[in-house]
């Protein structure tokens, strides 16, 4: 099934303008090679297509001699590298190569913490970064007939956005793929961090921040729970994120002394993932977890939405000392908006929205429920 990338075009914008180092991150399985496949698919320029992983490949890129790299690269005029983090010295290396012989440069990865690390300082003024998330609502490819946004939701929230689980009808065939991502993938990325020396230990990490989704989530606490020190906790939570498993919100503090701001809020990148590591895949209608789901999903598709659309804003959450609460602030354009998440017929405290509008002049405030999930990210 060929699912169509919102950010496909804007990429492929890049590719055919001047020659750039063009970045793309995004968690495994996100289809990040197959995107990479379709953008040189039908290119009438030479390319050479290389894979991160290949021991050939790392000998040649992870030493930046110019001299070895361009004879490998031969008469190639656009050049791709999969997986690129797997390479040391590889911003070294395509700096070095592109600032001699300059030439589209398409890489990609999925744990921006060594990516990030080797290219964004050498490839400053050279690069243009995408990410690559799961599925957006709005790609998600529809079943025939279509049953409704509410209806699909229940799927949705059950086994999340990856493209390959939208490739597949039967529920086990899409539990036992996200089975795998967890104990394949996961596990074998973990183990190529220095930093991991306990890869289990973090796994457990996972399981408590998967229980915890839409609350606040304490270094010491958690360090009490996993028998670990709060600063190795830090430290594995910081590498989960840019292995983009998990979204780390901040509170926001501006104008009220009693705002917290020093906590933090995990999400998943991908609610099927979170389920596949606690094991539940049952139907919403047999969870007590449907609130903290729709909560999660709403806040990754908004991001989805905004990173698709080339629209960068910073994500908060608001809570006050007392209680009051609101489950996202986006900033963006230099105005604050409020969102309230709501699966069911929750009531929305009026005095809380009061409060925030009142605090933050000129600010907006929205409730997004599943009626109203498609405006909420097109």
């Amino acid at each position: 099934m060929l699912i169509d990338r919102t950010i496909f075009g804007r990429v492929r914008e890049k590719l055919a303008g001047e020659p750039r180092v063009i970045v793309l991150y995004g968690p495994r399985q996100s289809g990040k090679t197959f995107l990479l496949t379709k953008l040189v698919e039908n290119e009438k320029r030479r390319v050479l297509f290389l894979r991160g992983e290949s021991l050939p490949v790392q000998e040649i890129f992870s030493q930046p001699i110019f001299e070895t790299i361009n004879s490998f690269v031969g008469n190639a005029e656009v050049l791709v590298i999969d997986e690129a983090q797997k390479i040391d010295n590889i911003g070294q290396s395509l700096k070095l190569l592109f600032d001699t012989r300059p030439l589209p440069i398409l890489v990609s990865g999925s744990a921006s913490f060594d990516l990030a690390n080797k290219l964004a300082e050498p490839m400053t003024g050279r690069a243009t970064f995408f990410t690559l998330y799961p599925l957006s609502l709005t790609e998600a490819p529809a079943p025939f007939p279509n049953p409704g946004i509410k209806t699909r939701l229940d799927d949705y929230l059950r086994f999340g956005m990856y493209p390959r689980v939208h490739t597949l009808t039967a529920q086990a065939e899409k539990e036992e793929y996200l089975l795998e991502v967890i104990d394949t993938y996961l596990h074998n990325d973990l183990l190529t961090f220095r930093e991991i020396r306990k890869p289990k230990k973090i796994l457990d990490l996972l399981a408590l921040l998967a229980h915890q989704i839409g609350s606040e989530a304490c270094l010491d606490e958690l360090a009490r729970n996993l028998f670990l020190d709060w600063q190795t906790v830090e430290k594995y939570l910081d590498v989960l994120e840019k292995m983009f498993v998990i979204i780390n919100l901040r509170g926001l503090s501006r104008n009220l002394r009693k705002e917290i701001s020093k906590t933090s809020k995990y999400y998943f990148y991908d609610v099927g993932v979170r389920n596949a590591i606690i094991r539940n895949f049952n139907p919403l209608s047999l969870r007590n977890d449907v609130g903290g789901l729709f909560e999660n999903f709403c806040i990754l598709e908004r991001m989805k939405f905004l990173a698709n659309q080339r629209k960068f804003a910073n994500f908060y959450f608001w809570r006050t000392y007392d209680q009051k609460e609101i489950d996202l602030i986006e900033e963006r354009d230099g105005k604050l908006r409020a969102f309230e998440f709501k699966y069911g017929p929750v009531k929305i405290s009026k005095a809380t929205q009061r409060e925030f509008l009142e605090t933050y002049p000129g600010s907006e405030f929205e409730v997004v429920t599943p009626e109203n999930l498609l405006t909420f990210v097109s």
